[in-house]
């Protein structure tokens, strides 16, 4: 196949969608425009392993330089995409320079969603973000969250580990709940609390004030007023949209995407963060995981090269927190009926999220590594289970 292929972004879905078409047999020109001073690298370990200090960033890196190199990828470090030119197929750099595409990806992942006013405040996304503030934690220091999301609980465990004195601002009843439901948000809230972290729930910010950056004081709507030597704020992230749209691509909470994860534009792929994907089993849904940056790349590298595959693999997320280890499965949210099996108090545990006709939409396993396989099974059977009995330990999974 002679042809060019561009693929902008620098982290995990990049490397792998380089990585599928070199393996699938694309032998034409390719080239990565991977933006930050670095290979491209793997996220999740910034907020736990990388920011405890337990792993090097050369570690996060699926691929180094040399891999580049030895499959002919030209990848292009510390230089950004500016525009597309879908007419014309053309994308402009920010160094002036330009590249012709027969198919572009788009992989550029999301950013940290800023606090209003954008204080000088610490954010946690990239592996400098990581670093900087690894060096501002430890005994005799002391670390405000603004946001109790995963990034933020996941930095709160990392933080306390080093001997952080850490506070936690969020606005919501519990952490999580919107997403895993009251009970076991609870849960999680008497973990941190039992480990330290001062939980500071229903409680909003007002403002910030920036006093040696990134430390100052967060001000909550409670009138009550938290100085640390780190503020960090984890409040949501906002996919990379803007090339997509100056472009006239489809673009709604993410770049709009058909199972086969092309855009409006047939020349046009994204994966990824920023992928609003027609699932087969869920509809569109845009899915910030580890997972997707992962595995999506595959069926993008089938289709560019005239397959006609289809992405259905279900949402997967994974998160540590103290004694809390978990795999999460499928597609919920907080509102649906939550059926646990297990020691939810010991934090072994299963635990299914049903819709109204007791179909299981997701599925989480708490620190018991043997039913993923079961647990992927019941979500994309699509069978009604009884309740009671899949609740109840006793009686097999597939026997429900």
């Amino acid at each position: 196949m002679d042809n060019s292929i561009v693929i902008i972004g620098g982290g995990l879905a990049a490397a792998k969608t380089a990585e599928a078409l070199r393996t699938r047999g694309y032998d034409g020109a390719l080239v990565v425009v991977a933006g930050e001073d670095h290979v491209p690298y793997e996220r999740p370990p910034l907020s736990k392993e990388f920011l405890a200090g337990k792993t090097e960033s050369a570690e996060l890196a699926p691929f180094d330089a040399q891999w580049y190199a030895t499959h002919r990828v030209d990848l292009r470090t510390g230089v950004s995409a500016t525009q597309i030119d879908s007419d014309a197929k053309m994308v402009t750099l920010d160094d002036g320079s330009s590249l012709a595409y027969d198919t572009l990806v788009l992989a550029t992942g999301s950013r940290p969603r800023p606090f209003p006013g954008e204080p000088e405040v610490a954010y946690l996304r990239t592996v400098d973000d990581s670093e900087r503030l690894r060096e501002r934690l430890g005994e005799d220091r002391s670390l405000v969250i603004v946001g109790g999301g995963w990034i933020g609980l996941e930095a709160a465990a990392t933080a306390r580990a080093a001997g952080t004195s850490v506070t936690v601002i969020e606005p919501e009843r519990l952490p999580l709940e919107r997403i895993l439901g009251a009970e076991i948000a609870a849960a999680i809230a008497d973990l941190h609390r039992s480990n330290g972290v001062d939980l500071r729930l229903s409680t909003g910010v007002e403002s910030i004030r920036v006093q040696d950056a990134p430390g100052g004081t967060v001000f909550g709507d409670d009138a009550s007023t938290h100085t640390a030597d780190t503020i960090l704020v984890g409040i949501g992230a906002v996919p990379n949209v803007a090339l997509a749209e100056e472009a006239g691509l489809s673009v709604s909470n993410g770049v709009d995407v058909d199972a086969g994860l092309r855009t409006s534009d047939p020349n046009i792929f994204a994966v990824g963060d920023i992928a609003n994907h027609d699932h087969p089993l869920f509809g569109r849904i845009r899915i910030e995981h580890w997972a997707n940056a992962l595995n999506q790349p595959a069926v993008a590298a089938a289709n560019i090269l005239g397959g006609d595959e289809v992405y259905d693999r279900l949402p997967y997320f994974f998160t540590d927190q103290f004694s809390f280890s978990m795999e999460y499965r499928g597609h919920a949210s907080g509102s649906d009926a939550v059926v646990i099996r297990g020691d939810l108090s010991a934090l072994e545990f299963l635990a299914f999220w049903l819709d109204e006709e007791n179909r299981v939409r997701a599925g989480m396993n708490v620190n018991l590594w043997d039913d993923g396989d079961a647990i992927a099974e019941l979500i994309t059977s699509q069978r009604s289970v009884d309740p009671v009995r899949l609740g109840d330990r006793a009686i097999a999974l597939d026997s429900v």
